[in-house]
């Protein structure tokens, strides 16, 4: 049988095309989102906001590369943690972090920065971290050398374009905008989600196969997120509500994001793409579950 750094996972261009629209959607939503009032807001007390960047940013890589060093995975899978550690935050924590009873706007200015800065930290990010993998993580037939600058452009398709998009509308005509937020994002969510469920359908046989070897690894690399994001900004001194948002927003990546890269620039590699399509799923259970918990504890 093929070792998990051998294997691909299938997933045709048009599926592929459809994928990389569903994800600019996506994109477009979460810039509806974008109002000046919560930057503002922030703004005179960033104490909070450069706390969640620094967990986001620098906590998260930093913890994903101890935990490679302590895991020994094969070099597909610790390229996976590595990408996913890369992405920008998903949208879906504005709606945990509002379960959770916990601070929306720095949610929203979170995951607004993080997209926004992922057309450069993203390639940046991920062609750095892989450069301090344990010698030999990169040998045999798994190849990273993709050219940042075609990243760079396929992630300006990707965010720039539909984010710019979302701003000009949310500004110039804030009443459509706040109109067509909820629906662009459910829409989107639920399209994006049924065409990862079509692709690992097509691919049953491998995931079955190999599905244990990636199963306990993200479920601890999203703990790990998690844990990590509220005990930095707790050690910190940040309120609990500042605390919880920035663990939701370290813990819940945009691993759709992840998919696309790795289907577009891998060629679907199997220990990439499963755990970039592990995590998607894990993160939503853990944290809307954590979401749920939190707010049965109150504030």
């Amino acid at each position: 049988m093929e070792t998990i750094d051998q294997i691909r996972i299938n997933f045709d261009p048009d599926k592929l095309f459809v994928l990389n629209l569903c994800l600019a959607f996506l994109m477009f939503g979460v810039a509806l989102d974008m109002q000046l009032h919560n930057f503002r807001k922030l703004g005179s007390r960033p104490r909070a906001l450069l706390v969640g960047l620094s967990s986001q940013l620098l906590l998260l890589p930093l913890l994903t590369l101890v935990l490679i060093y302590l895991f020994k995975p094969v070099p597909s899978l610790a390229l996976g943690m590595i990408l996913v550690a890369a992405c920008p935050g998903g949208n879906v924590s504005n709606y945990a972090v509002h379960l959770a009873r916990a601070n929306i706007e720095l949610s929203v200015v979170l995951t607004s920065i993080s997209s926004m800065s992922s057309l450069l930290v993203t390639p940046l990010y991920f062609f750095i971290l892989s450069g301090f993998l344990p010698t030999g993580e990169t040998a045999g037939d798994i190849n990273i050398n993709v050219h940042p600058g075609d990243m760079l452009l396929t992630l300006i398709q990707l965010i720039f374009i539909p984010v710019a998009l979302g701003l000009l509308i949310q500004n110039r005509f804030p009443v459509l905008a706040a109109r067509l937020k909820k629906p662009v994002q459910n829409l989107s969510m639920v399209v994006f989600l049924a065409l990862i469920l079509a692709a690992l359908a097509s691919n049953y046989q491998q995931i079955k196969d190999y599905l244990h070897l990636v199963f306990i690894l993200v479920i601890v690399h999203n703990l790990v997120a998690l844990s990590g994001g509220y005990a930095w900004s707790r050690l910190l001194r940040l309120p609990v509500a500042d605390a919880r948002t920035i663990a939701l927003e370290t813990g819940i990546q945009n691993s759709g994001l992840g998919l696309v890269i790795i289907f577009s620039f891998f060629d679907g590699l199997g220990g990439m793409a499963l755990i970039a399509a592990w995590w998607g799923i894990w993160h939503l259970i853990s944290a809307f579950a954590l979401a749920l918990f939190w707010r049965s504890r109150g504030a």
